[in-house]
């Protein structure tokens, strides 16, 4: 039996290998299943198990479990393929006899009100269907989608967005990492499903102006209507499909739809989550 980690050479992935081997995961008991080998060198010298395979090759994945392994599905990358890709996955997993499966979702699971929200739903009622044991772990937004986008802010002096002063419940990757590797080790885990999130809830303009503290500059927030950012984001290049999607989370943060602390994040942790204002700081460090 092995704690399985997918999508491993990822943002998300390697922070949950890393809580794992932090934790005293023995590094021979953890598998990383990745599509790229050259990516995973620095994880495989650290002297866990490689498995490659592809969620876009279902025949890849006849290899990549083992029975009574754990495993954690990190949903793919590529919006409007997830749910063929996931399918795969779940389909080897149940032809293994996994012990545990876990999936990274989105806060909120079948009541999540967003476009971005539809292939996470339909994974969370395949993985219901496999009858496999399951644990859905419905991530909130991260941080890092702000804090890792800094340039064009600090170069116009503006956080420009369409969310209104709707807030924003958002934690690191590292801590929905440690929460992935808390359900991966414990117990008590199983056919539960944990909406997890930050402590806090945070405005955009809360955001500009902890910008502007820490930067010594005027740092505004441009709250802007839909159609405007869509055609900003268009303008700079983002694909259409990909634009509407990320106008549409506005719109949700403007309906409070990622604004819930429920606690779940830090119970899971055993720690608070980490706060905005050290996000920025470390990303404003470069």
């Amino acid at each position: 039996m092995s704690i399985v980690v997918t999508g491993a050479t990822g943002h998300l992935g390697r922070l949950v290998v890393a809580a794992l081997l932090a934790d005293g995961v023995p590094a021979d008991e953890i598998a990383i299943v990745v599509r790229n080998e050259e990516k995973a060198a620095g994880l495989v010298a650290r002297g866990v198990e490689l498995r490659v395979a592809d969620y876009g090759r279902p025949e890849t994945l006849a290899d990549a479990f083992r029975a009574g392994d754990r495993v954690l599905v990190i949903s793919g990358s590529e919006v409007g393929q997830r749910v063929p890709q996931h399918t795969a996955v779940i389909d080897a997993a149940r032809a293994a006899d996994v012990a545990q499966l876990a999936y990274t979702g989105i806060l909120g699971g079948p009541d999540a009100d967003l476009q971005l929200a539809a292939e996470h739903k339909a994974t969370e009622r395949l993985i219901l269907d496999s009858e496999l044991p399951y644990t859905f772990l419905r991530n909130g937004w991260y941080t890092e989608n702000y804090t890792g986008n800094l340039a064009p802010v600090l170069e116009h002096d503006a956080v420009v967005a369409a969310a209104g002063e709707g807030r924003i419940a958002s934690a690191t990757r590292a801590d929905y990492a440690a929460a992935a590797a808390a359900v991966l080790t414990g117990e008590g885990h199983l056919d539960k499903a944990y909406e997890l999130s930050g402590d806090t809830a945070w405005s955009l303009s809360e955001y500009a102006a902890e910008l502007s503290r820490q930067t010594g500059r005027t740092i505004a927030y441009n709250n802007v209507p839909a159609e405007t950012l869509l055609g900003i984001l268009t303008g700079a290049g983002v694909p259409e499909p990909m634009a509407s999607l990320l106008v549409d989370v506005d719109q949700g943060i403007r309906r409070g739809l990622l604004a819930g602390t429920t606690g779940d994040l830090a119970r899971l942790t055993g720690r608070p989550t980490t706060p905005l204002a050290e996000t920025i700081a470390e990303a404003l460090k470069g």
